[in-house]
């Protein structure tokens, strides 16, 4: 992630300013707590990946409760809007949003890439948590490993045959690290 430089244009001083904020810079960003955190949209392989989990989420029949969104706004507090890769959200979730801010997925995947740092994505796990997200994936496509918590303290190493579940959000939502990075035919 970078942080979002000065330029001619007006930085946001207020989560107000940054939600009405639409930068043209090719960047997208998150808030917190007065903070802008820039960083670039998905790339090829983290698209395939979130294809992948997309058509898994649909063939299971979940597209009934929900759905899987990208890089959505997350208002984990007053004072933090995250956009994590990939959040479910309920069908009453969905609505709910529709009304008011602060809804929160009760579980997100992060996919990560060369120019994400160690301690913000650990910043990032302790505000998901904190704020009421239930399961988290750490995707590293580069490694092939999936991380799945589903606390602070509660975390599965997945590798090779190893199956990634999203329960208790989502009980049969479940995928073989070798599936999720297989490559398209």
């Amino acid at each position: 992630m970078m942080q979002a430089s000065n330029s001619t244009d007006t930085l946001p001083r207020t989560l107000g300013e940054f939600l009405d904020w639409e930068p043209n810079d090719g960047f997208k960003y998150e808030w917190n707590d007065g903070e802008i955190v820039g960083f670039v949209g998905m790339k090829q392989n983290q698209i395939y990946i979130y294809v992948r989990l997309l058509d898994l989420f649909i063939d299971l029949g979940y597209k009934q409760k929900g759905a899987l969104i990208a890089r959505q706004d997350v208002h984990l507090t007053g004072i933090q809007v995250r956009r994590p890769d990939i959040a479910y959200f309920t069908r009453e979730q969905i609505r709910q949003s529709a009304r008011e801010a602060g809804v929160i997925p009760e579980f997100v995947i992060e996919i990560i890439s060369n120019n994400d740092e160690i301690n913000k994505l650990e910043q990032k796990l302790t505000e998901y948590f904190k704020a009421g997200v239930r399961v988290v994936w750490i995707v590293i496509p580069e490694h092939r490993i999936v991380q799945v918590y589903t606390s602070r303290r509660t975390v599965k190493i997945c590798l090779e045959n190893d199956r990634c579940s999203a329960a208790p959000v989502l009980p049969d939502f479940e995928i073989n690290v070798q599936e999720l990075f297989a490559l398209p035919e």
